[in-house]
């Protein structure tokens, strides 16, 4: 199953909490996502390829922000924690349950046990490091926007994989989007007031899915776009649990300002209308892989010696099946900063030309 991919959640000051929220170069803040997708088979004998960089990565560049440097780089002593450039707490694989959660169900997480709370509480740890004083991490968070995800794909993705019912992943649903809430809440209470938290990606445009789902059934696919309806459906479960959330923790801390960052429909202009993006080579077809009808092989992913990668990926929506090429994420991140996709809209017409401040991702 295709993997939600790992996309570092940021945080960028905003200056209105208001319908038209104003962003400026501030620190961003991100809470990130999981990474490999449950169906990739990785080993170390793989070589390594160079993935795209995800919305977080391009929503940073758009706004004139840098790279963030990963949590255990910081941690480590490989890389300096500078409040001027934030850092990436992403987890490959992580999901935003706990894993005793899924433990208890007999569904195995093969990449990792490290989860949503996992990460704030990396983010807890390091976060007197980059302010010194209660006072100075205060305001450091109120001048930050926290981007929260998009997490829970996985908690999805290793469910799915183990061959459980719609209806059981379904039941997934609320405690996903609690954990999500807990998060966002425990946040506020340590001060940030400008939080962007993403729904899922259309999961049944996935090559991946449309791989591991395939039927003989035409009336499983959408004739317009050619993804399969039902996972595509599930998607859309999950994004109205968390809009109905958010509008919950909205009338909880009204001096807040969420943001709901429609993934979904933002990625769905692609399958619709893919020439009109210049994906000239199709929406569903993967760039890297090893053939097959969406080349996509969960024996044979794109890193393997005999798997092949296109000339020109920017002409393909889907990178390796799993996760988007950096033209799909781009135009993402474009939708979310410039046109319609995010509730309530974001104005970036007072971004400031030199953008200064840092990035910090979970």
């Amino acid at each position: 199953m295709p993997s939600a991919a790992t996309h570092p959640s940021s945080a960028s000051v905003i200056l209105s909490p208001t319908p038209e929220t104003y962003f400026t170069s501030r620190p961003p803040l991100i809470f990130p996502t999981s990474g490999y997708h449950p169906m990739e088979k990785h080993t170390s004998i793989v070589p390594p390829v160079v993935a795209p960089t995800a919305v977080s990565s391009q929503t940073s560049l758009h706004l004139g922000l840098p790279f963030i440097p990963p949590y255990m780089g910081v941690k480590n002593g490989a890389m300096a924690a500078d409040s001027r450039e934030g850092v990436n707490f992403a987890v490959a694989g992580a999901t935003a349950l706990d894993a005793a959660f899924f433990e208890q169900r007999g569904i195995h997480n093969p990449y990792t046990n490290y989860s949503l709370r996992t990460q704030l509480n990396w983010f807890k740890n390091m976060l007197p490091s980059l302010c010194l004083t209660s006072s100075n991490c205060n305001k450091l968070l109120q001048s930050s926007l926290v981007l929260m995800g998009e997490i829970g794909g996985n908690d999805y993705n290793y469910a799915f994989l183990s061959g459980r019912s719609i209806e059981e992943i379904q039941s997934f649903v609320t405690p996903v989007v609690n954990i999500i809430a807990s998060v966002i809440n425990e946040l506020i209470e340590l001060g940030a007031t400008s939080l962007m938290v993403p729904g899922n990606l259309p999961i049944g445009c996935s090559a991946a899915y449309l791989t591991y789902f395939k039927s003989a059934n035409k009336e499983d696919y959408d004739p317009t776009t050619g993804c399969l309806i039902w996972l595509n459906k599930f998607a859309e479960y999950h994004n109205d649990q968390l809009q109905k959330k958010l509008n919950r923790i909205r009338k909880l801390h009204p001096h807040a300002t969420i943001i709901y960052a429609n993934y979904y429909n933002a990625a769905m202009r692609f399958y619709r209308s893919a020439s009109k993006f210049g994906f000239t080579r199709g929406a569903l077809t993967a760039c890297c892989g090893a053939g097959g009808l969406y080349n996509y092989n969960s024996s044979v992913v794109c890193g393997n010696p005999t798997a092949r990668a296109c000339d020109d990926p920017s002409l393909y929506v889907s990178w390796d099946g799993l996760h988007l090429t950096e033209a799909a994420y781009r135009w993402i991140s474009k939708g979310l900063l410039e046109g319609p996709y995010t509730t309530p809209r974001i104005n970036t017409s007072c971004l400031a030309v030199n953008a200064k401040y840092s990035t910090m991702t979970m």
